[in-house]
């Protein structure tokens, strides 16, 4: 029989390992909503993943951008299938308390996009507050 500290320690332990698989798991889904959004275009999915306040930025020709969440849903086609060859990854995950960044990658025909968000955890759950971006054409 385990002693009494020892027993509090492990479940201590367990429900500590719980919670943060919980916030993975809800920090996971919202970068899952963005990336069913994103190859479908549905912006509704793309909005409900992003803070009002999200912008995105990236580099290209040479020019600096930094486009507010409006601006770059407001790019996105009529809503569409997803195309199967679309692969869309999380690389990785990590969270301190109620902040958290993500890498992703988005492959498709054309390219590779490479994205960095920083997530925020509200009251309304987690969002993508802002995203750096990167394109590679495939050869």
């Amino acid at each position: 029989m385990l002693p009494k500290f020892w027993f509090c320690l492990l479940i201590l332990s367990i429900s500590i390992t719980s919670k943060a698989q919980t916030e993975r798991e809800q920090a996971s889904a919202v970068i899952e909503l963005y990336f069913e959004g994103w190859a479908t275009s549905d912006t509704v999915k793309v909005s409900k993943s992003m803070h009002p306040t999200c912008h995105l930025k990236y580099y290209r020709d040479s020019i600096f951008r930094d486009i507010t969440k409006q601006e770059y849903i407001s790019r996105f086609g009529k809503p569409k299938e997803r195309d199967k060859t679309t692969i869309t990854r999380l690389e990785f995950l990590d969270i301190t308390g109620n902040i958290a960044q993500a890498k992703t990658t988005i492959e498709t025909d054309k390219g590779i996009f490479t994205d960095y968000f920083n997530l925020i955890k509200t009251k309304e759950g987690w969002f993508i507050v802002d995203k750096i971006s990167a394109m590679a054409n495939k050869k």
